[in-house]
């Protein structure tokens, strides 16, 4: 079988040249980045491709080399790619299902403890010379979050550790799922978890389905003392309305590791705003996490020639 593989976006992995791709295959070659006009010279005579959110759209896929068998994503989310294009072409797409769980579900109660103290307008008040939270009396709100209600939106893998650390600092917690467990969650409706949760996190993935979950009319259902937290995907957010909503008063603060354009244009509002705190999709960079993303990926690609894939989503 034709083992010749091709990672067409590594520096979106490999940014700081810490990372080994050599074993995923016996022969590999990768790129720092690729144009849309440069894939199909480059995946030519590949038999696997990996990407790392990267669009690969249906006009795209239709004109792959028929060398190609196994479309890679290096990531958990693959909203980038066409799976019904794929199937079409006879294309295996596989996935890393729970490589940065702990390091997103982390970043994730990161930014819920940062907004309980209002780090950011703490930090900022230092920045420009502002020392009166320890001169005179702390000038920010600053309140625990044992007893407070979180409420996670997305029960999966990266969700359930989120509620694991929310209990241990001994949060109430509740979830909303499509398919929920009996699992000694506390499962309610979306309605129900927006109004009673202090904090809400973001986790689940891009679909048609959850594409703006969070707009306008949802973001009017939380609390005004409420802050929303969101690791997942940008585009789950309606941002011109949750931007709105930070703005007048309609909820206390955000933490957001994605957005819906990464990265936000220069004259976004977010940069600036010192109810928010904005991370640049940082959740899954750790090197560690990273590391065992390139590991997680060879064994995808060794089960697959193996005769036994794992981890296919199309």
């Amino acid at each position: 079988m034709n083992t010749r593989t091709v990672v067409l976006n590594g520096a979106k992995m490999n940014y700081d040249g810490k990372l080994d791709f050599s074993i995923l295959s016996d022969a590999v070659t990768v790129y720092d980045d690729t144009a849309q006009d440069q894939v199909l010279e480059r995946v030519a005579g590949c038999g696997i491709v990996v990407t790392k959110e990267m669009p690969v759209g249906a006009e795209l896929l239709a004109r792959f080399p028929d060398s190609v068998y196994l479309l890679c994503e290096a990531g958990t989310g693959y909203n980038n790619i066409d799976l019904a294009a794929a199937r079409a072409r006879g294309i295996t797409v596989c996935n890393i299902p729970a490589y940065s769980t702990q390091r997103v579900a982390h970043t994730a109660v990161m930014l819920l403890l940062n907004l309980a103290s209002s780090m950011r307008r703490q930090l900022d008040m230092l920045s420009r010379g502002d020392r009166s939270n320890f001169t005179g009396h702390l000038q920010c709100p600053h309140a625990e979050v044992n007893g407070k209600t979180l409420g996670v939106i997305g029960a999966g893998h990266i969700g359930k550790e989120v509620i694991r650390v929310a209990r241990a600092l001994d949060m109430e917690v509740l979830a909303y799922s499509r398919t929920p467990k009996d699992d000694g969650v506390c499962y309610v409706g979306l309605d129900e978890l927006l109004s009673r949760s202090d904090f809400v996190s973001l986790h689940c993935p891009l679909s048609d389905q959850t594409r703006h979950l969070i707009n306008a009319d949802t973001l009017a259902k939380m609390k005004p003392t409420a802050c929303l937290i969101n690791t997942s995907r940008g585009a789950l957010v309606d941002e011109p309305a949750l931007i709105a909503a930070l703005q007048n008063g309609v909820i206390a603060g955000a933490g957001l590791d994605v957005q819906e354009t990464e990265p936000p244009a220069a004259d976004n509002p977010l940069y600036d705003m010192d109810n928010v705190i904005l991370t640049p999709h940082m959740g899954w960079k750790g090197l560690e996490t990273r590391q065992r993303l390139v590991a997680l990926l060879a064994g995808n690609i060794r089960s697959y020639l193996e005769g036994r894939p794992i981890h296919v989503v199309s």
